[in-house]
């Protein structure tokens, strides 16, 4: 279990009725047990060179291992610091590669961005075992012949913390990954962005700055489920300020992101007294420990929140978790729970609609029966066909306009 520092020893190193516990309820939880090494010779924070080094590999632990992988490596590679936007942090990460036949040229890859985890460096994905969900779904991806490429973040797995939906730094550890896998044998520079949740926004983010970051990695379209759509223009939500929300641990995470962007930021201004031992806590508490307490504790947005707190949050966070851009040069097909209401469903429906105006060619899919968790695989009905046509250079069908 992670130690309880403070968080504030850790920070140290849409519309105003939109609730903040709502638009930052970007689960979709990639652990959902508690933390652990996970790793044999798990990566240290090592020495950081050019971006998209491969800086060290070592096997997965079956702890943590997939079961529809063949070789599965932990590894540690440079990327681009991107909440200062220069110089190199070390990251971690996992590689999972197929047990299908190597074609020729190599296995393409999915870059998968996973969900919500917390902040604290034991949170990182690499180093617990994945959920019964992203195993299978991952395994889907390995069965058709991907190698997975799953960044851990910036911050997680290493020294952090994290930055909480910061678009730049997610984009930037999602790329830098790939450019570190693409050094390994038997590695195609065929690449789907796939992501679900926090990562279904880090994967959209990422598709916006590949371009111009990443211009090597040969980007062929995304896959994103479960999107945030962070922007005071993106929805009318509203949730019942009464009701216990464990929800409201994405708000104390993106504090994090909001003492990187405004050093000057009290937390307190945000959360009630009565909020802050399981804020001062969530520094290093990973999510599902966190919903717990939340849930012990009876913790609801009236009782949790100054007034106008989440409001202020969410202004401050607002500069880095936007997308660079909607217009989007490659294909993506988006799935959207017709009853997710961490992501809500509207909040989905609102990007598709303003990125599809931006004149990004997206391919969405509501299935009405699912939520939040539940559209994860669902989607894989559809996201396989759209991204088997990518590969063979085939047209995508866009929703776009109906």
């Amino acid at each position: 279990m992670p130690s309880h520092r403070s968080a504030s020893a850790v920070l140290r190193r849409t519309t105003a009725p939109l609730a903040l516990a709502a638009a930052l309820a970007l689960a979709g939880c990639a652990n959902t047990g508690a933390p652990g090494s996970g790793a044999a010779g798990a990566p240290g924070s090592g020495a950081a060179g050019a971006p998209g080094q491969l800086i060290s590999q070592a096997p997965l632990d079956a702890a943590v291992s997939l079961p529809d992988a063949g070789q599965q490596m932990r590894i540690l590679y440079s990327a681009t610091d991107g909440v200062t936007g220069q110089g190199t942090v070390p990251v971690s990460g996992a590689v999972f590669f197929p047990k299908t036949p190597q074609p020729p040229g190599g296995w393409p890859v999915v870059a998968w961005a996973h969900g919500t985890t917390g902040v604290g460096e034991a949170c990182a994905p690499s180093a617990n075992p994945r959920s019964p969900r992203d195993a299978a779904y991952l395994g889907a991806w390995l069965r058709e012949g991907f190698v997975v490429v799953a960044t851990d973040y910036q911050g997680l797995g290493t020294p952090g913390p994290h930055p909480y939906l910061h678009t730049r730094s997610q984009a930037y550890s999602v790329l830098d990954a790939v450019r570190a896998a693409l050094k390994m044998p038997g590695v195609a520079n065929q690449v789907i962005l796939v992501g679900q949740s926090q990562g279904g926004g880090a994967a959209f983010g990422t598709a916006g700055l590949a371009a111009g970051y990443a211009p090597d990695v040969k980007v062929l379209g995304t896959v994103a489920t479960g999107t945030p759509y962070l922007t005071p223009a993106a929805g009318e939500v509203r949730s019942d300020p009464d009701r216990v929300s464990p929800q409201i641990a994405y708000g104390m995470y993106a504090a994090v992101t909001a003492k990187l962007v405004q050093p000057s930021f009290d937390p307190a201004t945000v959360f009630l007294p009565a909020a802050m031992p399981a804020f001062q806590a969530s520094g290093e508490t990973c999510v599902a420990p966190l919903f717990a307490r939340l849930m012990r504790e009876g913790r609801t947005e009236r009782n949790s929140y100054q007034p106008g707190g989440q409001q202020r949050l969410f202004e401050l966070v607002a500069p880095v978790t936007g997308y660079a851009t909607l217009k989007l040069t490659q294909p993506v097909l988006m799935g959207i729970g017709g009853k997710d209401v961490d992501v809500p469903t509207a909040m989905q429906q609102a990007l598709v609609r303003d990125a599809c105006k931006a004149g990004s060619r997206i391919q969405a899919h509501v299935y009405a029966d699912m939520d939040h968790s539940g559209t994860v695989n669902a989607s894989l009905k559809d996201s396989l066909p759209f991204v088997r046509n990518l590969l063979a250079g085939k047209p995508v069908a866009s929703t776009c306009g109906q």
